[in-house]
């Protein structure tokens, strides 16, 4: 009989960080409050004076720091595109349905409305497959026709 004893060190190994830029939300300020907030702000970092420094370094980075604390940073992450173009109305309707017997049955955790819960999620899944594959067909259609090469090539340049 042959026993070993061993002790194995685990090492996980540390995923490096990219540095994400942070991105001032600069589009607030079509908001009249937020407007206004950021005018007030402003006015007093810089003293309340009615002409500005001369350093315009000095001034764009008062500037700066006065939009990141009034209005925000984003998290510098973006959204990933999901491909929507096939989207309709009634598989918007089926999905807020589903949604909706979701937060029932996370609410009033029963048999009867998780089968319901269930029922509609396969129900959806079916709608989406269909209204995807129509809007294929549609596309593939016309892409065949002689307008629909202009499109391809449009395509083809937008996945570059």
């Amino acid at each position: 009989m042959v026993v070993c004893r061993m002790t194995l060190l685990v090492c996980k190994t540390k995923r490096s960080k990219i540095e994400i830029e942070k991105k001032t939300k600069w589009w607030k300020l079509k908001k009249e409050e937020c407007c206004e907030e950021f005018r007030q702000k402003l006015r007093q970092a810089l003293g309340g004076q009615v002409v500005l420094p001369d350093d315009w370094e000095t001034t764009a980075e008062v500037i700066r720091e006065t939009g990141r604390k009034v209005l925000g940073v984003s998290s510098g992450r973006r959204k990933e595109g999901k491909e929507t173009w096939w989207w309709n109305e009634e598989v918007q309707d089926s999905i807020q349905r589903k949604r909706l017997a979701k937060k029932k049955w996370d609410m009033d955790r029963t048999e009867e409305n998780r089968q319901e819960y269930k029922e509609l999620q396969r129900r959806v899944n079916r709608e989406v497959s269909k209204a995807k594959q129509k809007a294929y067909d549609e596309l593939y259609t016309r892409l065949d026709t002689r307008e629909g090469e202009k499109d391809l090539y449009r395509l083809a340049r937008q996945r570059d």
